[in-house]
């Protein structure tokens, strides 16, 4: 066997030298981008109550914090371990059960129990049921793992309506946060008390979350959703990975569930039956599967929906089965997949590209939709209505729906908005190809 010469071994040790050493500049890199994401996300958390500090728009803050911790476990599951569940609301019901008993122990037995450690006790909780479900539920993925978990969801709620000791029947169970000890003298009675214990939560969960994606247990949870196969052939069991991940997404959703029983005080079948699994679910797939910080935009639209939306109209749910209809149909990786679609274009320097065709798009795009929204809140009027009465005043206006103008104008919009988007698309395709056409090679 012929040795390479010395010229040869130091020419590779310095290219691999370089090489450490770009990775090394990369990682350091990285790490203060990341530290500056997070120092941000702490301080959106710390500044919302000062921008919006009305009783009610606390509650929404609070709603939103719990939707993002049972949102991004969701997605530990679906989009980075691949398992698609439909019961997923068992484990944060279950938590905010045993988080509600336990809250009720410290009021009425004098449990010396604070406040703050009850999301967590309501994780470990929903921990236990994750580990006795996972243990046969994980063995396969795909259907078969959706369809055990759908089981898992109705044999669980219908418990719920059986054993009403544990469950309270269809009243649920209800308790008092305030008659616990003091923590540092705050008894959490105020709503912003509330919302800071939940923030504080919120930050810490999404961190611990994310570092879990970063451990080799979350790479490998990527590649079981990937390649089953191969990861099996170098040396690891699929099912192990799947049990794992699906137990630590069970321990926050838990947490989740504690969350929730601390800042409404009552927890009844609602929270773990069919509907709040599919909620979590179109929260993770509008926001965008397989991003972390998808679920997190998610949570905070749907939050929107229901909670503002919902006051504005009766037909919030239609608007929202729209979303994700388009969303499966035109953007299946979500808000924050159409987001990162523009990075190629962002790092070649021509994304300015796109900003006059964006622009040219929005006013079709936005007379359509306000043609749409006026012609089905026309025909939801009419049929809540009926013969009563044929008057409707959005926004203070009184509109008479016997008459053919308000009709006549929706329509109008439609086809003439539509009819915009139709003259737009060219022109957007085009920019998009010079967006993302390689660069010359000298």
């Amino acid at each position: 066997m012929t040795q390479p010469d010395d010229s040869s071994a130091q020419e590779s040790a310095d290219v691999l030298r370089g090489r450490r050493q770009g990775i090394g500049d990369r990682g350091s890199r990285f790490r203060w981008d990341l530290l500056a994401m997070w120092f941000g996300f702490a301080l959106i958390l710390a500044g919302l109550p000062t921008l919006y500090s009305s009783p009610v728009a606390i509650t929404i803050l609070n709603q939103m914090g719990i939707s993002i911790v049972f949102a991004l476990s969701y997605n530990m599951l679906l989009g980075q371990g691949g398992m698609l569940s439909f019961g997923h609301a068992a484990y944060f019901g279950l938590g905010g059960f045993f988080a509600v008993h336990v809250m009720n122990a410290v009021g009425n037995d004098g449990w010396p129990i604070a406040l703050p450690l009850l999301p967590f006790i309501g994780g470990l909780f929903g921990l236990l049921f994750a580990v006795v479900i996972g243990s046969f539920s994980t063995r396969r993925a795909g259907t078969v793992f959706a369809m055990i978990s759908l089981g898992i969801g109705e044999l669980l709620a219908a418990c719920s309506i059986i054993f009403v000791v544990f469950f309270g029947g269809e009243e649920g169970v209800s308790a008092d946060r305030t008659l616990g000890p003091t923590v540092f003298g705050y008894d959490f009675i105020s709503e912003i008390e509330v919302y800071a214990l939940t923030a504080i939560i919120v930050f810490l969960t999404a961190a611990l979350m994310y570092l879990f994606s970063r451990t080799p247990l979350g790479r490998l949870a990527n590649a079981v959703r990937d390649n089953p196969e191969r990861v099996e052939f170098l040396g690891y069991n699929p099912r192990v990975v799947r049990f794992l991940s699906f137990c630590a997404s069970g321990f926050f959703a838990g947490i989740a569930g504690g969350l929730f029983a601390i800042n409404y005080e009552i927890v009844t079948e609602e929270n773990l039956n069919l509907a709040t699994s599919g909620w979590v679910l179109l929260m993770v797939y509008v926001g965008g599967v397989g991003y972390f910080v998808g679920p997190i935009i998610g949570a905070v639209l749907l939050t929107l929906l229901q909670t503002v939306l919902s006051h504005h109209t009766e037909i919030w749910r239609l608007y929202l089965g729209i979303l994700f209809l388009l969303t499966v149909m035109f953007a299946p990786t979500g808000i924050t997949g159409l987001v990162m679609m523009h990075r190629p274009a962002w790092q070649a320097g021509r994304l300015k590209g796109l900003i006059r065709p964006y622009i040219t798009l929005v006013l079709p795009v936005l007379a359509t939709l306000a043609g749409l929204i006026g012609l089905l809140e026309m025909i939801h009027q009419i049929n809540a209505s009926g013969v009563r009465t044929t008057l409707w005043a959005p926004f203070g206006f009184a509109v008479d729906l016997a008459a053919v103008w308000p009709w006549l104008a929706a329509v109008s919009l439609v086809l003439v908005g539509s009819f915009g988007i139709k003259r737009c698309l060219p022109s957007l395709r085009e920019a998009w190809g010079h967006a993302y056409v390689s660069r010359d090679i000298p």
